[in-house]
């Protein structure tokens, strides 16, 4: 399973991770405040469905995307396009990303953006907000609950918006119960790498209205996002669709 092995790896470099965690929450009190990635989604799904557009080198099942290419016209793509926030991936060996892609895209524009990583560390946490990062990506399934409640703890104390990804019910409720703002439905199978839309469909009226609920990956079309907006999403995150069939200029799956 290749989510498995790609976990196995970060864990084992974050076992050899011999920073302070406190020392790192403290270097962040100097930083200035992040943009608001769930006020930005929330405020902006008010009047239609939200966008998170992703910014991926590569993936294990599809191989390269946008490969070595500048970000830069990605990027504004996305920009003009009418993304409300924008998702970087910083996983070097298996997406392609880097810190430097997240620094990158942030200082080309004023949207929010998500590290989106596999975390499995507090540290990996702070790194987020002092690689510029106003969203950290949590994975459920790969985490315990409380590896989750403390991340989300560090999360707060360093001033970084927390999205949650699940992929059932049980690990909606495990999110819930610790009061984060924002919880993201992943469609595809992390197994099989299939996509499951009744799933999401099924999923949206768990989550409490409250709550921004995001669906990620999957979303092929301006169909699929307008079954998502009926079903109660407030926005996707969208990734594969834009870069292999739009390069040049991202179409945006809006939904009014």
């Amino acid at each position: 399973m290749y989510l498995e092995s790609i976990v196995a790896q970060h864990r084992a470099v974050a076992a050899r991770d011999d920073r302070s965690t406190s020392e790192l929450i403290a270097s962040c009190q100097q930083l200035s405040p992040t943009r608001g990635f769930a006020s930005r989604l929330r405020s902006d799904s008010r009047s239609a469905l939200a966008v998170i557009a992703e910014v991926k080198r590569k993936s294990p099942s599809k191989g390269d995307l946008w490969g070595s290419r500048p970000i830069a016209p990605l990027v504004q793509a996305y920009v003009e396009g009418g993304a409300s926030c924008l998702s970087v991936l910083t996983d070097v060996d298996h997406f392609g990303g880097s810190p430097v892609d997240l620094a990158e895209a942030r200082s080309l524009t004023s949207l929010p953006v998500l590290r989106k990583d596999f975390t499995v560390s507090l540290n990996d946490v702070v790194d987020a907000r002092l690689m510029g990062a106003d969203c950290v990506l949590l994975i459920a399934a790969v985490l315990s609950a409380a590896e989750m409640a403390d991340m989300v703890g560090v999360a707060r104390e360093v001033g970084i918006d927390v999205l949650i990804e699940t992929h059932d019910e049980e690990e909606v409720e495990r999110s819930l119960d610790l009061g984060v703002e924002m919880i993201g439905v992943n469609q595809r199978d992390l197994v099989t790498f299939e996509v499951d839309h009744e799933r999401a469909l099924r999923m949206a009226s768990v989550i409490p209205s409250n709550v921004v609920r995001i669906a990620e990956s999957g979303v092929r079309n301006r169909s699929d996002a307008e079954d998502l907006r009926r079903a109660g999403f407030d926005a996707v995150l969208v990734g594969e669709s834009l870069l292999v069939s739009t390069p040049r200029r991202a179409r945006l799956p809006t939904s009014e």
